[in-house]
């Protein structure tokens, strides 16, 4: 069999790796849209490097748009397979992918509008909403911890990856000249002790490891002073200084730990008495989605769902859906609180509020997870003084903060804590992948100190036998 790194190799977005049996069965892990990564973009998103009609099953880690953005498109191009996830990862991906393909299409009006009046010829959206409907169509729900047989050569197992609700590790075990062989994806591994979920699961002896690496390089801060960051933040931004605190954050995991977190303060009695904005209607689709399983919560929520029925809300948070609205809290002087998608400020209605308040030295840009290094939030964490959007330049002038231990993604001892529970002579690769490269030959060197020795970075579209 081979395994070939279509997306997420070299880049910590656009996830997607095929294996292929020796009978021609094709099986995908994830298939993820590649984001923030500038002129290329578009071009990595309009091209697979593979046929989609000739994969027969797709297996979903999880929800987030850079491991599942994709499928859409690869149902308008063939693709008749049946798509393996989690109950919590098929409701997400319906709400992710829905939004994301009414982008789409508006992205596509507003460029053919220019076009027409250039003479040039029309473009399509990467898809449409009847391809997100084709493609729920085509979703089958295996439970954490089922030995689920796809078919005589192939079984299938997820367990809990602790990075958002619903995520999970993806273990094969494939059939081949009578020999079984056995293949783990990590998808994103979460963090030991995360704010909202339980800890990653361990799992069965592999043979090969395809594994994340975003924060192969960096250990996060301890999670409890989250809480007080944000109080000071606040305060400071807000009562102070009478400005705007905006923060980009992914409309799943990231705003719901915010809100959470927010939430927390209240219950202490020390939440800031400003107003609160969710600027994101598929924010508050998604924290809906949380709402309805409640069993991926860890103990320390469950505890706290015995006296607060929903973690999530609070004084002064409201939910902004209309354009109208959005465009007024810009126009409004009073200070205020607005979280708003996408997290690295790449597109979405959190663009124009950065636009509307980083050059006034009132405000705040507080930056809560991973930023592509090419991406508006990439630039702002590098310190970037003057930054172009929408075609214009801007002086930075409001502060900008970070808050890194917020992440999703495990830490480097939380990656190396999540592989523990393997043998590593019994592990003859390991692949890693969705991180930078930099990032992962420091991480290459410290999986070689614990005992796996065979560890590969592999290049996109590289096709490696196992």
């Amino acid at each position: 069999m081979t395994v070939t790194f279509h997306g997420g190799a070299g880049t910590v977005t656009g996830s997607k790796h095929l294996i292929q049996l020796k009978n021609g069965t094709q099986i995908l892990l994830d298939c993820g849209m590649f984001q923030g990564l500038g002129e290329d973009t578009e071009e990595l998103n309009g091209h697979f490097g593979f046929h989609p009609a000739k994969v027969d099953y797709l297996i979903l880690s999880h929800a987030h748009i850079d491991h599942c953005g994709l499928i859409p498109r690869m149902v308008a191009e063939g693709f008749k397979g049946t798509i393996f996830s989690t109950a919590p990862t098929m409701d997400l991906a319906r709400v992710l992918l829905n939004d994301s393909a009414g982008i789409q299409q508006s992205d596509a009006a507003y460029m053919n509008r220019r076009r027409e009046k250039r003479g040039q010829a029309p473009i399509k959206p990467l898809y449409t909403e009847d391809d997100v409907v084709e493609a729920m169509r085509l979703f089958k729900i295996v439970d954490y911890n089922e030995d689920f047989e796809i078919d005589p050569r192939i079984t299938l197992c997820f367990t809990d990856a602790g990075h958002i609700v619903g995520s999970a590790a993806v273990h094969l075990s494939l059939l081949e000249d009578g020999k079984y062989t056995r293949l783990t994806f990590s998808g994103d591994v979460g963090r030991y002790g995360d704010m909202l979920l339980k800890s990653p699961q361990t799992f069965r002896q592999a043979d090969y490891i395809i594994l994340e690496s975003t924060y192969g390089d960096s250990y996060h801060k301890d999670l409890e002073p989250i809480e007080r960051q944000l109080q000071e933040i606040i305060h400071q931004t807000c009562i102070l200084k009478n400005g705007k605190v905006i923060i980009p954050a992914f409309s799943v995991g990231r705003t719901q730990e915010l809100l959470f977190a927010l939430n927390a303060l209240e219950l202490k009695g020390i939440l800031p008495d400003v107003p609160f904005y969710v600027d994101s209607p598929l924010s508050e689709k998604a924290t809906m989605v949380l709402k309805e399983h409640t069993d991926v919560y860890n103990n320390r929520v469950q505890q706290i769902l015995k006296y607060d029925d929903d973690v999530f809300q609070f004084k002064g948070l409201k939910f902004i859906h209309s354009v109208e609205e959005s465009i007024a809290l810009n126009e409004d002087p009073r200070p205020c609180v607005i979280i708003s998608s996408s997290g690295m400020a790449e597109a979405g209605r959190v663009k124009h509020h950065i636009r509307n308040s980083i050059s006034n030295d009132r405000n705040t840009i507080l930056l809560v997870g991973y930023c592509e290094p090419r991406s508006l939030g990439g630039q702002l964490t590098a310190g970037k003084k003057v930054v172009e959007i929408f075609g214009d330049e801007y002086d930075v002038r409001s502060e900008v903060r970070v808050i890194r231990s917020m992440s999703a993604h495990g830490d480097s001892d939380d990656l190396l804590k999540f592989l523990s529970c393997q043998d590593p002579t019994q592990v003859k690769r390991i692949f890693l992948v969705h991180g930078e490269d930099d990032v992962q030959r420091i991480f290459a060197g410290k999986l070689r100190d614990v005992g796996f020795k065979n560890v590969a970075i592999p290049e996109q579209h590289q096709s490696i036998d196992l």
